[in-house]
């Protein structure tokens, strides 16, 4: 298999194995116009496995969605060929509008215009929380 060296873009490599097509369809990468390979259960020493995607294009990421996703994941910024930053993940303290609340009776469910704002309540366990009705957000 032959993948190219993108010229300007984005590369997020260290994404743990399986997680990259979840991370793909948050991010939009489909409605681009540009290049964007998915690579999947690639062979690493320090993960056994992982997933890269490679965005061949100048791309706004989302750090929040992929800190939500998978906080151990890196993102390397290319111009010219040449990586000129990387980016480490953490978990973000608020999410807003990436999970939605599934709890019936939570003003969201009613009022459909509100974001759906999550905090994170156990960064240990990775436990995000409504801020409207305090209910737990499911993966």
């Amino acid at each position: 298999m032959k993948i190219d060296s993108i010229k300007n873009g984005i590369v997020i490599d260290h994404i743990t194995a399986g997680k990259a097509m979840k991370i793909y369809n948050l991010l939009g990468l489909d409605e681009l116009n540009c290049s964007v390979a998915l690579i999947k259960n690639v062979s690493s020493s320090k993960m056994g496995k992982k997933d890269i995607i490679k965005i061949d294009t100048d791309f706004h990421v989302d750090l929040d969605i992929l800190g939500y996703v998978d906080p151990g994941a890196t993102v390397n910024i290319i111009q010219n060929e040449e990586m000129v930053a990387k980016k480490k993940l953490e978990l973000p303290e608020k999410l807003t509008n990436v999970i939605k609340c599934k709890n019936p009776r939570c003003i969201t469910s009613t009022e459909q215009e509100l974001p759906h704002i999550f905090k994170l309540t156990d960064k240990d366990k990775k436990v995000y929380r409504c801020v409207y009705c305090e209910t737990a957000a499911k993966e």
